[in-house]
């Protein structure tokens, strides 16, 4: 049985990153709806980028700011906030989980029974903590981020109208880093992670969207059983859009990346030390 301390540390953690991961998710959403419009569109975002022999034709979508324009005179304000109720319901609890995890993880590699203790890890032990805790989320939330994919990426007119139809990695800072040092941290753990990411980013989401059904005004649309596999579709991707269909919506996915980590980072430093104080 756990001793109450540990249970009040998992508490902490738990419930910090629940509201750390759902502010962060909702000031970001509008980014996220647009990188997602960009991995799910098969035409080329510009012409430079389409290979020898492409099938597709001109995209719907072509730039940040174009994209942005063309979603608000669409859809509205609404527009850059859908799917983000599945998208708390899969964030909340994933920062929730991998926080609990990682703090888990250090306490038990670290050997130390108090998990209120600062515990210093060497940097591969850090990062295979971090690992391990963002798999365990991932694995425990994935159901609500194809929900997010789906609702996120169909645009007007919909096509799945409700739920019932249908990011950052590193550990928690030391508390003598300040606040801006802690917005550095997430900011720079948060854009590596995309930039490194990002093509496999891509290959999830147009697996979550095969067969989905939506106007034509979008473009082409990812067939039922397009990819065997996640080599075949890293091939196919390449083959039909060129090396840069790999990096669709990479340019607004690093800019939501850096004030999503960094947001996430000081949320969860300020909500763990105001539930510390009241809880003591």
């Amino acid at each position: 049985m756990e001793e109450p301390g540990q249970l009040k540390r998992a508490f902490i953690d738990a419930t910090a990153g629940a509201i750390a991961g759902g502010i962060s998710r909702t000031i970001t959403s509008p980014l996220d709806v647009i990188k997602i419009r960009f991995q799910v569109q098969l035409e080329p975002t510009s012409s430079w980028a389409l290979p020898h022999g492409g099938v597709y034709g001109p995209s719907k979508y072509t730039g940040i700011l174009q994209a942005t324009k063309d979603i608000y005179r669409e859809e509205r304000l609404r527009g850059f906030w859908k799917g983000n109720v599945p998208a708390l319901l899969m964030v909340m609890p994933y920062t929730a989980i991998q926080f609990t995890v990682l703090h888990k993880l250090k306490t038990f590699a670290a050997g130390s029974s108090k998990s209120e203790d600062h515990i210093q890890l060497s940097p591969y032990l850090s990062y295979l903590s971090g690992a391990l805790a963002g798999c365990a989320a991932t694995v425990g939330t994935y159901p609500f981020d194809l929900l997010r994919t789906i609702l996120a990426s169909q645009g007007e007119p919909k096509g799945w109208n409700h739920l019932r139809y249908g990011q950052p990695n590193g550990s928690p800072s030391d508390d003598s880093l300040s606040s801006f040092q802690l917005f550095l941290c997430g900011l720079a753990a948060g854009t590596c992670a995309k930039a490194v990411c990002h093509p496999l980013d891509v290959v999830k989401k147009r697996f979550q969207i095969e067969g989905l059904q939506r106007h034509p005004k979008y473009g082409a649309r990812v067939e039922s059983h397009a990819y065997k596999n996640m080599w075949d579709a890293l091939r196919g991707i390449v083959q039909a859009e060129g090396w840069a269909g790999l990096y669709k919506g990479i340019v607004p996915s690093i800019i939501k990346a850096a004030p999503a980590g960094a947001v996430t980072f000081v949320a969860y430093e300020y909500t763990s030390d105001w539930l510390e104080s009241i809880l003591t």
